[in-house]
């Protein structure tokens, strides 16, 4: 069976998920088609990720060819390119963007129905129930393959009802949450004669997280923090909680390893509260880097305000480091405080500083005890080869 991925953005550091859900489909046989609006000038320092981008189609890439798909079409099918022109008006309703972006994913949707059609593909499967879901959806209006999509958040439920999720769902064969908490974000927005529809398919762990020899790092004082530099991940109030630890008289070390737009004030806030000998700032790394700077880590911290669930907890856990967490959106669902690390309200920096410091006074044996269970139970959980089966039955069951 071929398969069309469209992502809006690929390959990308902080999609790497979505790579290891391809490779882990043609290992079971199934030719994928990697599909997406941009990416193909963007930096990327993972060597898996420059290979993929020699295998990605781009959508926006070169102007005339996506002009010449849409005159084609319109020509070929008048009736539906109508029909899709004015779904993609209607899209614009409440939508943050205005109506001639939402005709620009119309035009994509043309040059994708070609690509389609030419490559032999009988699904289009999108990541993120933003612009990617509705190019695949105008594309299935434009009587292009039935489409369906993965849902991560936390970006559909803030504005679900911007982004039309309810619609997109209704029209798509199938749609995949990554947790239980997803699911039931995604019943809030549909009938309940729908809600079958709705499959949870979990992200699965590198392999050279899953393979890698159990150890702890318990003389370790470091403690990791990755993810884009923004507001969502709370990097903020990690360096509000480092600055209390300090003046406590902890000994740590604190690495943010990421990028993004909230390094500049980053890294005044680490000159402010004078932490520039314990706090540092990687830029953007690897997958093989994170993977380095975990193992020398005693834990993975992550105060996140708005997740769906994050990869690099369970790329941590397979690694058996404990991590500290919010108890937000599906992070519960696989980290269970006093088992696996430590839950914290989001937003609370007290309820952080408690536990960092309990990370940090725990002895070998209760840090081995928990990078145990998060070992055993991220990789029971969160096989990437688990995850691709059960969308590979869902793809064959909308052919």
């Amino acid at each position: 069976m071929r398969v069309a991925y469209l992502i809006n953005q690929y390959p990308k550091v902080s999609h790497s998920f979505i790579r290891r859900e391809i490779l882990a489909l043609e290992a079971l046989g199934t030719s994928v088609l990697r599909v997406a609006s941009r990416g193909w000038n963007d930096a990327v320092v993972d060597p898996a990720d420059e290979a993929e981008r020699g295998k990605t189609k781009y959508l926006l890439q070169h102007g005339g060819p996506l002009l010449a798909a849409s005159l084609r079409v319109f020509l070929d099918s008048p009736r539906l390119f109508l029909q899709a022109a004015r779904c993609a008006i209607g899209m614009a309703r409440m939508s943050p963007r205005p109506w001639p972006v939402h005709l620009a994913y119309l035009l994509q949707a043309c040059l994708l129905r070609e690509l389609a059609r030419r490559e032999g593909v009988a699904h289009v499967h999108a990541h993120f129930g933003t612009n990617g879901a509705e190019v695949a959806m105008l594309c299935a209006r434009l009587g292009g393959p039935p489409f369906s999509f993965t849902v991560h958040g936390p970006e559909e439920f803030d504005m679900p009802g911007g982004l039309h999720l309810g619609e997109k769902v209704q029209a798509a064969a199938f749609v995949a949450a990554i947790s239980s908490f997803g699911r039931s974000q995604l019943y809030r927005w549909i009938p309940h004669a729908q809600w079958p529809k709705v499959q949870v398919v979990r992200c699965g762990v590198d392999e050279a997280f899953t393979q890698a020899p159990h150890s702890t790092a318990p003389n370790s004082r470091m403690v990791v923090c990755v993810g884009r530099l923004c507001e969502q991940k709370g990097q903020m109030l990690l360096l509000s909680a480092a600055r209390e630890m300090a003046q406590r008289g902890e000994d740590f070390e604190l690495v943010l390893a990421g990028d993004g737009e909230m390094r500049p004030e980053l890294e005044r806030l680490i000159d402010a509260y004078e932490l520039r000998g314990r706090v540092r700032i990687t830029g953007w790394v690897s997958g093989e880097q994170v993977r380095s700077l975990l193992l020398q880590a005693r834990a993975l911290v992550l105060p996140s305000f708005a997740e769906g669930l994050p990869v690099v907890i369970m790329e941590a856990m397979a690694l058996g480091r404990p991590v500290v967490t919010t108890s937000i959106a599906g992070i519960p669902e696989l980290v269970r405080d006093g088992k696996e690390g430590w839950l914290v309200p989001a937003g609370d920096c007290g309820a952080l500083v408690h536990a960092w410091t309990e990370l940090m006074r725990a002895d070998a044996s209760q840090l081995e005890a928990m990078g145990s269970s998060a070992r055993e139970r991220v990789t029971r959980r969160h096989s990437a080869a688990g995850g691709a089966r059960k969308l590979l039955q869902l793809f064959e069951g909308t052919a």
